[in-house]
């Protein structure tokens, strides 16, 4: 599911700049941005990721009252008898291969965006190692709170059709 309602905020955007060691003034600055092009403070390009961070449902977050991923040396959702069984199977994962943008309209601060996914092209190629390389899209359009759109996310994913087996 994508975000139902993704509101452009100024000190969203600036955070965002910032974690992205980008000191554009047309990120921050409101005097410099009412005598920009845009008239506005705009977000930087990829700022439609930190999208997620409005998904309640989004699988990276942690659920009050559930067991989560974590980042520690063990994650916090297995015990250790599942760590082991996982490791000693093969199965084939898959990777995030290339993300591409379209922009269509800048994305301006007060501006409150919605996000629709569809299912874009697939395709399979021959592995180097023997096994097939899977790819998908996963298309999300970006609009504004007038139904324009303003950007369009093609995120391109790849997995394996059989994973290389693990030695010990």
């Amino acid at each position: 599911m994508a975000v139902k309602q993704f509101p452009i905020e100024a000190g969203h955007v600036m955070a965002f700049a910032r974690a992205i060691g980008d000191s554009n003034p047309a990120y921050y600055a409101d005097t410099y941005s009412s005598e920009s092009e845009a008239g506005a403070i705009i977000a930087p390009p990829t700022f439609v990721e930190a999208s997620s961070h409005f998904d309640p449902d989004y699988f990276l977050r942690p659920k009050i009252g559930e067991d989560w991923f974590g980042s520690g040396e063990t994650p916090t959702s297995r015990k250790p008898s599942e760590k082991k069984e996982k490791a000693s199977r093969t199965s084939g994962g898959g990777l995030h291969a290339e993300q591409r943008y379209v922009y269509h309209k800048s994305v301006e601060v007060g501006d409150v965006l919605s996000a629709t996914k569809k299912l874009g092209k697939t395709w399979v190629k021959q592995g180097r190692r023997g096994g097939k390389l899977n790819f998908s899209e996963a298309v999300t359009e970006y609009r504004n709170q007038n139904g324009e759109l303003v950007i369009t996310a093609t995120m391109v994913g790849v997995s394996t059709e059989r994973a290389a087996t693990v030695k010990e």
